[in-house]
């Protein structure tokens, strides 16, 4: 036993002295290692075989392949049966493209206006990846290693099924190059090609998505479908043709970068706001962020005071921290704060005071060092929150300025009011709202206009052009022409800047990009930098990576970071390197994380005499150009993040014999994968070149992220004034820091998607709504449908199921209601009659069987009236026609008014609820503070608002329905032979004969009142059938 025992006690000790599970690996490789050897055994022989084959083919021969699999794919409907086939055909289908390739090579193609020479046929490592990327996954491949010839696989397999292939770039530029530049192999084949650009109207549009394989940006792709979903109201303003297969090219910048900015049809609001505001609160807020300058430039002066006089561990450590702790979270950029931290010391006993303060047993404490500041700054999350005394310094004369009156408490005092009649009650309600939104309207202003000044930098996160405030990506560096900032965000620093404040728009449709790309039947992506976020990728969107090994051997030599104390000196040992490696010949490109970097490097070169290129979001017209001669011999080229991405940096002649290209990283990146990203830029298809960082300890990264172990190993270390550090220890200090920045993000990714999906779930109904109403064969029959809906919910709500004695009715609201929006003129008297007396007959439509008999009663009598009158509203509009013809346009012309009527009750309440809900989504965190998941409130709360408009949609309709007509004659007449149908007077409000007040005084009565309780699941008429058929409940098993 105990020699049993002693010989696993020795395994165990081999097995981690030989790298533990490190060294398995090494033995039999990663998962991802034995897939790619097992499709280079398997697949990659059975391709060439039989492309080998394929090459004494004529080439009507192989387009003839075309046309036969496009003939057998196109009766196939059912999915699984698709994939089936599409995976038999796999081997041999890209051996036609590859040997499409092949025949291409040597003639001239036009690509945007410039003659290229055709040299390409896929290696093997390029079948691999388009294998990838048919199996739903993400291929990571290196730069220069073909993404783009690649994606020619898998895209005319997928084409030959004739439901369309959306291959996604970033950029208009790349989609139209792509086109035409793949589209010579698609077009050889007899495949036709599209591209989408965004100054296409809506024929055109359609045009190319009706081709078999189009191309365009992720942003032209979304906002179709919401013109397609939203906005669009007909069949022929509708231009996509469904979500097939899409390949998104720089996927990681797509679906991640992206992802966190929504897509939204915007336009102007339907809520009033004071654009002024913001102009006469900007001396405040900036008189405001003066004095907050001021006073944590006192508290570092205390602090260095402090420094100077004491010691270390003399007890004085724990006041300096909080003095340094105070000061940066007044101004966590303040040129004094950061010298300071320039002293290992001091930024561990800043540490030490954060560490302490943020126990339980001290939020006291942390409070009070909160309200010292006029408000605090929490750089992580770009939010500013205003103090008490920042309040007082606002408004030292009204203690209540920032406190929000309660409404409740103001209507329920106006109601006790005696003095007031039913005219001054509701003026007194009206002024009160005014008073309160007056108010809330102030405090939100005064919130955004602090954000601007205090989170938000010029050259940073915006530009400004043309007295114009543009938003700057910040993970391309690339300006975002047409987006703004939502809330009134952008508002406030077009005001801060003294641009000219633009109107704030409503959102009139909007989806986020994962939900977007989560319409897709197959999705995949390609990218060369995406194993860093292969959990968010699978997570989020399914997606499985494989990564692509390298034609010929990456030379690249990536140097360990090079780590300094301050900004200042880091940048000091980067123009040494640049003056260096200029010296021999070499090109440099070297990569800046924001516009202001970018153009402060510029000016040192420019005092150097270092002839130069700069790629940032002010100069991206001459991108094409200036990256074209990135790789000649002695240039210089400065480029925010990845701007310069998908276009490749060509080596000038007898560049691969100095070394090749030398990127130059001045900041890491929030993001891993952004810096591989920049690094991959030199050394492609086996080229030579090399890579190195500098950081300081005040780049933000290492700022905000940074850990403990860095400052303890900076202050053992004792650096000297330029002194570096370099070590790989510290780049797996600096990675931590980076994967902390990456998790932070994907955690909001993530919330965000969270929150979407409650929207997207309401989204999905409403569209599909719409869809019905455009595409369905009959229109009035939608229509009938969604008045006897909305008729049986308002007989719920006003007449009690079986059981419950008339105590509970209240039909003269129902009355009302019935009159409010048909001209039937019923009274609250006929409708009583009709209900006692019902009999127990079942109902002829089973999925209102649930109904009591006074119930299904009152539906059949209230519906066929409503038929009847519309019946007769009809009739009226086609009698106007003389003609046989005339009639039949006339016919059209009423079914188009009645499609019309319905989507404007659409959109125009789904644009007023899109503005409801981002209300919601903004308010809702403040119910953590109560103990409850803002999230779970989110969605009971957005379920009540979305039902809610969903029965004033249909209400809405039948509202408007009968008060349109196709002349004011036809109106006229229908008017005059409805009211010769009713028995007696509206009591309404459809022609007069009443007045709102008497409504809505008789809809307190009626909420007053006890209402019945019904527990269980009930499914409606025009729900889907729980069947799971596709079909509406009364179409199907309801029937």
């Amino acid at each position: 036993m105990l020699l049993i025992l002693g010989g696993i006690i020795l395994a165990i000790g081999l097995f981690v002295w030989l790298g533990g599970f490190g060294f398995l690996r090494r033995i039999f490789g990663t998962k991802n290692d034995r897939e790619v050897r097992r499709l280079r055994r398997d697949l990659v022989p059975r391709i060439n075989q039989q492309e080998e084959q394929l090459q004494s083919l004529p080439d009507d021969a192989l387009r003839e392949k075309t046309a036969k699999w496009k003939e057998k794919l196109s009766g196939i409907e059912d999915n699984a049966e698709l994939a089936r086939e599409l995976e038999a055909i796999m081997p041999e289908a890209f051996a036609v493209v590859k040997n499409a390739c092949r025949r291409l090579c040597g003639q001239t193609i036009q690509v945007r206006g410039h003659d290229l020479e055709w040299n390409m046929i896929p290696f093997d490592v390029q079948l691999i990846g388009g294998y990838a990327l048919h199996s739903n996954r993400i291929a990571e491949m290196a730069t220069g290693e073909g993404k783009t010839l690649v994606a020619t696989l898998p895209v005319y397999l997928n084409a030959l099924s004739g439901r369309g292939v959306h291959v996604v770039t970033v950029n208009d530029y790349l989609a139209a190059r792509d086109s035409e530049w793949m589209g010579a192999v698609y077009k050889f084949l007899g495949l036709t090609v599209g591209c989408i650009q965004s100054q296409m109207n809506s024929g055109v549009r359609r045009e190319q998505y009706q081709c078999d394989i189009t191309y365009g940006t992720n942003s032209e792709f979304g906002f179709d479908y919401l013109r397609d979903n939203g906005m669009a109201s007909s069949r022929e303003e509708q231009v996509q043709r469904g979500h097939y297969f899409a390949i998104v090219d720089e996927v990681d910048s797509i679906l991640i970068d992206e992802a966190r900015t929504p897509l939204i049809i915007s336009g102007p609001t339907v809520v009033d706001t004071d654009i002024e505001m913001y102009n006469r609160l900007k001396p405040q807020v900036s008189s405001l962020v003066s004095r907050q300058n001021k006073l944590c430039d006192g508290l570092l002066n205390e602090a260095r005071d402090l420094i100077e006089k004491s010691g270390e561990g003399n007890g004085a450590d724990h006041e300096i921290g909080i003095l340094l702790y105070r000061a940066r979270l007044g101004n966590p950029k303040n040129e004094m704060l950061l010298r300071i931290l320039e002293n290992p010391t001091n930024r561990r006993r800043l540490q030490a005071a954060e560490m302490e303060l943020h126990k339980d047993q001290t939020k006291k404490e942390l409070y009070a060092q909160k309200e010292e500041l006029f408000f605090a700054i929490e750089e992580k999350s770009h939010d500013a929150d205003l103090s008490e005394k920042g309040r007082s310094f606002l408004d030292p004369n009204d203690p209540d300025a920032f406190m929000l009156p309660d409404l409740i408490t103001m209507y329920h005092e106006i109601e006790q009011d005696t003095s007031l009649g039913t005219q001054g009650r509701a003026v007194a309600k009206q002024k009160a709202q005014e008073q309160y939104e007056d108010k809330a309207e102030r405090i939100h202003v005064i919130s955004q206009l602090l954000k601007a000044y205090s989170v938000y930098k010029k050259d940073e996160q915006y530009i400004v052009q043309g007295n114009k405030v543009v938003i700057v990506d910040e993970h391309t560096g690339r300006a975002m022409e047409g987006r703004r900032w939502s809330d009134g965000l952008h508002q406030a620093v077009e005001a801060k800047e003294g641009a000219r404040v633009e109107e704030e728009t409503q959102t009139y449709a909007t989806i986020t990009i994962q939900n977007y790309f989560r319409l897709y039947h197959k999705l995949a992506g390609m990218t060369g930098t995406a194993e860093t976020e292969a959990g968010e990728f699978f997570d989020i969107y399914k997606l499985g990576l494989l990564v692509i090994p390298t034609n010929r051997e990456c030379l690249r030599d990536d140097k360990n970071d090079s780590v300094y104390k301050t900004e200042r000196e880091k940048f000091k040992a980067v123009l040494n390197e640049i003056r260096e490696i200029h010296g021999q010949g070499r090109p440099i490109l070297v990569g800046t994380v924001a516009v202001e970097t970018s153009e402060r490097l510029a000016q040192m070169l420019k005092r150097e005499s270092i002839t130069h290129s700069v790629l940032n979001a002010k100069f991206h017209e001459q991108e094409a150009e200036i990256v074209a001669r990135a790789g000649q011999r002695g240039s210089v080229t400065i480029a925010t993040n990845m701007a310069g991405r998908g276009t490749d940096i060509r080596l000038g002649e007898g560049i691969p014999g100095v070394g090749g290209l030398h990127v130059l990283g001045t900041e890491r990146h929030e993001a891993r994968r952004i810096d591989r990203q920049l690094r991959g830029r030199c050394a492609r298809q086996g080229d030579p070149g090399s890579s190195h960082f500098f950081l300081s300890l005040e780049d933000n990264v290492m700022r905000l992220y940074g850990s403990e172990k860095m400052v303890g190993i900076m202050e053992k270390l004792g650096l000297e004034e330029d002194q570096e550090l370099e070590h790989p220890w510290l780049n797996r200090s600096i990675e931590s820091a980076q994967k902390r920045v990456e998790q932070h993000h994907f955690q909001i990714r993530k919330r965000t998607l969270e929150y979407d999906d409650v929207m997207n779930k309401q989204r999905e109904i409403l569209y599909g709504f719409r869809n019905q109403i455009i595409n369905g064969d009959d229109v009035r029959d939608e229509l009938m449908d969604t008045m006897e809906a909305i008729v049986v919910e308002k007989i719920e709500e006003h007449v009690s199921q079986e059981g419950e004695g008339e105590e509970f009715w209240t039909l003269r609201g129902l009355a009302d209601w019935v009159n409010l929006n048909f001209p039937l003129g019923v009274e609250e008297d006929d409708l009583r009659r009709t209900a006692r007396e019902a009999t127990e007959t079942p109902p002829a439509d089973s999925s209102l069987a649930y109904m009591s008999a006074a119930q299904y009663a009152l539906f059949v009598s209230v519906t066929g009236q409503v038929r009847d009158a519309y019946g007769v509203k009809v009739q009226v509009e086609l009698d106007t026609a003389v003609t046989d013809e005339e009639r039949e346009l006339k016919s059209a012309t009423v079914t188009a008014m009645e499609r019309m009527t319905m989507l404007t009750a659409i959109d125009k309440l789904w644009r007023e609820h899109l503005y409801t809900m981002d209300s919601l989504r903004h308010s809702i965190g403040l119910r953590a503070y109560g103990q409850k998941d803002p999230l779970i409130e989110y969605k009971v709360e957005a379920k009540q608002i979305f039902d809610e408009m969903m029965a004033n949609i249909r209400t809405e309709i039948c509202h408007n329905i009968f008060r349109s007509a196709s002349s004011i004659e036809a109106f006229n007449t229908f008017l005059h032979e409805v009211k010769t149908m009713a028995h007696h007077d509206t009591s309404g409000g459809f022609d007069g004969g009443g007045t709102a007040s008497d409504v809505v005084s008789e809809a307190n009565e009626v909420v007053a009142k006890a209402e019945p309780v019904r527990t269980g699941p009930k499914v409606r008429r025009n729900d889907p059938c729980p069947c799971g058929s596709g079909k509406k409940y009364k179409k199907c098993c309801g029937q």
